[in-house]
């Protein structure tokens, strides 16, 4: 890409993005705006874009360890969106789009104009406390919000959708929206070059259940078994959503379904 960019936040989308962008990346433990400003003033970059977050082995986690939750989802957040606004650089915050409400019986996919409504998980308080906050600043500066949803990738790690859905002997039948990183990764470039500001969903258009992904694991992996259960049975605090991709779409990037996807995820993933 023509611009220069740092990437906060050495994790698993961090880690996957720097392959992708061949940019610099940091895994500093930001605290401070000072601790910011020197990393940015290492490499000077045009567009800094922040992978930081804390989810732990799940959601739950984040009621147990508040403290870090808060720190890395929102203050870290906001201590760069003041390093994008005090240096002139653009920043692309990663965000979530698990802070709504739905009612699948007459809700409509969800679009950016929505204001979030879940406050239920912890993990999406602190989401929602940066989102805000940050989307306040886009009217005057380069600031680009994007949702990802449930993460997943063509290769196995222990953060990845897939990888996750094979320890489990039970998964749940409900359609969710999922971000398939290969295709997220095109989706932000394209929004970085045409300079993109607010708030966009970039998740894989439809809606997928767990069971259609498994399934066509369990084609090449015919040994593979699951059961399918119902969402109530799950007796967890979570959120399932469709998110719109709408607004992604009508800047001219074509965002493939999400069932165009499942075939060439299992057979790459398989080839690890």
């Amino acid at each position: 890409m023509k611009n220069k960019i740092l990437i906060f936040g050495k994790g698993f989308i961090g880690s996957r993005l720097q392959e992708e962008l061949s940019c610099d990346i940091s895994d500093a433990n930001i605290s401070s705006f000072n601790e910011a400003q020197e990393e940015v003033e290492k490499t000077k970059p045009q567009v800094i874009i922040n992978c930081i977050g804390f989810v732990g082995r799940n959601v739950d986690d984040c009621e147990l360890d508040i403290d870090k939750t808060l720190a890395s989802n929102t203050f870290v957040p906001l201590i760069l969106g003041e390093i994008a606004a005090r240096n002139n650089i653009r920043l692309v915050h990663l965000s979530s789009g698990c802070i709504y409400r739905f009612d699948y019986s007459k809700d409509e996919p969800i679009d950016e104009s929505k204001a979030p409504d879940f406050f239920d998980l912890y993990y999406s308080r602190t989401k929602i406390y940066a989102e805000r906050a940050l989307n306040a600043l886009t009217e005057k500066y380069p600031i680009l919000i994007v949702r990802l949803r449930i993460p997943l990738d063509d290769r196995p790690h222990p953060r990845n959708l897939l990888t996750k859905l094979l320890t489990f002997k039970k998964v749940i039948d409900v359609p969710n929206s999922v971000t398939y990183l290969p295709d997220f990764f095109r989706a932000l470039k394209h929004l970085i070059e045409i300079e993109a500001t607010g708030i966009y969903n970039v998740v894989s258009k439809g809606a997928l259940r767990y069971p259609e992904l498994l399934d066509i694991y369990k084609k090449y992996v015919p040994g593979f078994n699951y059961q399918a259960i119902d969402r109530k049975d799950l007796n967890l605090v979570r959120t399932d959503l469709i998110l719109s991709t709408a607004k992604l779409e009508s800047t001219g990037f074509k965002i493939r379904e999400i069932h165009e996807v499942l075939e060439e995820c299992v057979q790459n993933y398989l080839k690890y």
